[in-house]
């Protein structure tokens, strides 16, 4: 394994905590834009329906990898201009 594989992991560890929170507070707030809802629904919400719980899933699915796609990328391009190699 190279050594900017080894050296990036804690980054990408902490960058993986941050694309959770980041990813959390997007959907929430995207949520509440698209249904004028607060809450999203889980999935074993007896009241809510099959259409519903699948668009609020596929909507928190597509943030959360949008958010993540996005934080990746930054981190691995800050860690090549800070150490001229890239992490991958």
């Amino acid at each position: 394994m190279k050594a900017s594989k080894i050296a990036y992991k804690p980054v990408g560890l902490a960058l993986g905590a941050i694309t959770g929170m980041i990813a959390g507070a997007v959907f929430k707030q995207a949520w509440k834009v698209l249904s004028h809802d607060k809450d999203a629904p889980d999935a074993t919400d007896e009241d809510r329906d099959w259409g519903e719980i699948l668009l609020a899933a596929t909507l928190q699915g597509a943030i959360f990898a949008a958010v993540k796609a996005a934080v990746d990328r930054a981190g691995a391009t800050t860690t090549r201009h800070l150490t001229g190699t890239w992490p991958g």
